[in-house]
């Protein structure tokens, strides 16, 4: 639209009827074809505007596929994480539905107490209620992720969570990439651009273009007739001054913005780094409070069917350890999350074919 211009042929005429005292009545037309044309220079500013208008919608497109693959990624993280964490409660309520038959059992053949049959009792239904609520926040988290992305197959069932490793181009490099491939930066800077533009051409505006035509007329019933040219320019005013001086203002405002939404990016690149070596250490930590509490509850296991260790020990044992598994899984899953977000933001993994590569 830009390219081609609003200037328009213009089409007007008029068809009267003249009364001549002593002479008679005459009919008389009067037609008038003209078109505004844009001085030079103006020409080239629109098209330079409208250029920058496209690639500023396209880099909005490409932030907008973005978003989507971080909600994606939040979306099939979450699934992933209450898939594990259900498995994880399901061994828990196998594990002790044995012991449970095992103590009724021992407590059938009087080696065990009533009270140990209850205290396992307990315990098994607590771990059956957590499988519940597992099963429900799993097939929830799929829900959401099968009606967030219909098109998408997803598998019956989640996969595990994978052993987090960090990327191979390194942390401080994909932190650089979040900030030179940002689409949410070109789009802006783009836009400043293109008001810096629409301002000069406001500015160009303030001398009006002109209009010129022809005009073909007959007058006295056709005893005079004529062709001539035309022409009209608008004299500018307080209004185009005032359009030039808001266009200068929009300009030096996207200016603003854009320095605003590349500090915001810096400032979301930085997070982005910090945040997986924060949550690396952390995984770090529950993987080893997960294996040392795993050791302990088989230890407290071995103690209580030895008759050294009380039921009680050995049940809060294996319940810390199921915690600590749950736990290990939810800072895995976080981890896996934080990593992929990076990779994301930098436009390295789940990028269109038109992104910059290395």
């Amino acid at each position: 639209m830009l390219r081609r211009g609003s200037h328009e042929f213009t089409f007007q005429g008029t068809v009267s009827r003249r009364s001549a005292e002593g002479e008679g009545d005459y009919g008389e037309y009067d037609v008038n074809l003209t078109r505004p044309f844009r001085l030079p220079g103006k020409a080239a500013l629109d098209r330079k505007a409208g250029e920058l208008g496209v690639e500023v919608a396209h880099n909005l497109m490409e932030d907008m596929r973005h978003q989507t693959a971080l909600a994606f990624s939040d979306a099939w993280h979450d699934w992933l994480v209450a898939s594990a964490q259900h498995r994880t409660d399901l061994d828990s309520v196998a594990s002790l539905a044995q012991d449970r038959t095992a103590v009724r059992r021992r407590a059938e053949l009087r080696d065990a107490a009533l009270l140990e049959v209850d205290q396992t009792d307990a315990a098994l239904a607590q771990a059956e209620a957590q499988a519940a609520a597992s099963r429900a926040s799993r097939d929830e988290a799929r829900v959401r992720l099968a009606a967030g992305f219909p098109t998408i197959s997803l598998p019956q069932e989640a996969p595990a969570p994978a052993s987090p490793e960090l990327p191979p181009e390194g942390l401080d490099r994909l932190r650089d990439l979040v900030i030179e491939r940002s689409h949410e930066i070109r789009a802006s800077e783009r836009e400043a651009q293109r008001l810096g533009v629409v301002a000069r051409r406001a500015s160009a505006d303030r001398i009006a273009d002109p209009s010129l035509g022809v005009r073909v007329f007959s007058e006295r019933g056709g005893l005079e007739k004529g062709v001539g040219l035309v022409g009209s320019i608008p004299l500018g005013g307080g209004y185009r001054r005032a359009a030039r001086d808001q266009a200068t203002a929009q300009a030096s405002a996207a200016e603003q913005e854009l320095a605003r939404v590349r500090r915001d990016i810096e400032v979301t690149a930085a997070a982005d780094v910090s945040n997986i070596r924060a949550r690396q250490s952390l995984w770090q930590s529950m993987q080893a409070a997960a294996a040392s509490a795993e050791t302990a509850a088989a230890r407290t296991r071995r103690g209580y069917e030895l008759g050294q260790i009380d039921l009680s020990e050995s049940l809060l044992a294996r319940r810390q350890a199921n915690d600590a598994r749950r736990q290990e899984i939810e800072a895995r899953g976080n981890l896996l999350r934080a990593i992929l977000k990076l990779q994301i933001d930098a436009h390295s993994v789940w990028t269109s074919q038109e992104d910059h590569r290395d």
